[in-house]
């Protein structure tokens, strides 16, 4: 009978720290949950865009949050406190719902097609396959953690 009146009190406890727990979208094409918070802390845990993380708690610039069985910290950048919803979306000459995670992403960032268009025209010069270059260039965070050894850089 102790067990389960204590049972009972536990929930009423819990209720409303798991009815108001906050959510948090990942609106990056790809992020990860880290051990600590900073951006070069080990991966605990790789995440894409639209999957859903529990917030713990902030963090000063970062969240410390719960992703599947994973525990750690994401930078606030990388994540939105409400669910991005495209359905009914309506683009001239795409119809409904037409539109890409890669530009879901960008829109988050605040870059999209007509952005790029109007760069294109104040700067000519510029070489934007170098971008493409380097977004295609990928680093692991094995070499990432032997280039922060290698050069000495502070760790927590």
């Amino acid at each position: 009978m102790k067990s389960r009146t204590a049972a009972i009190i536990l929930i009423i406890l819990l209720a409303p720290v798991l009815v108001f727990a906050e959510q948090a979208t990942v609106i990056t094409k790809e992020n990860a949950v880290r051990e600590y918070c900073r951006f070069f802390a080990p991966v605990v845990a790789p995440v894409r865009y639209k999957d859903l993380l529990d917030i713990v708690s902030p963090q000063g610039d970062w969240f410390k949050v719960r992703y599947k069985a994973a525990e750690g910290c994401i930078h606030k950048t990388a994540i939105e406190k409400r669910t991005a919803s495209f359905s009914g979306t309506t683009l001239p000459g795409k119809g409904t719902g037409a539109v890409s995670e890669s530009e879901a992403a960008l829109a988050g960032k605040g870059f999209n097609p007509q952005v790029e268009v109007s760069y294109r025209k104040k700067y000519p010069a510029m070489r934007y396959s170098l971008v493409d270059d380097i977004e295609r260039d990928k680093v692991s965070e094995k070499e990432v953690a032997l280039f922060i050894a290698g050069g000495g850089l502070n760790q927590p």
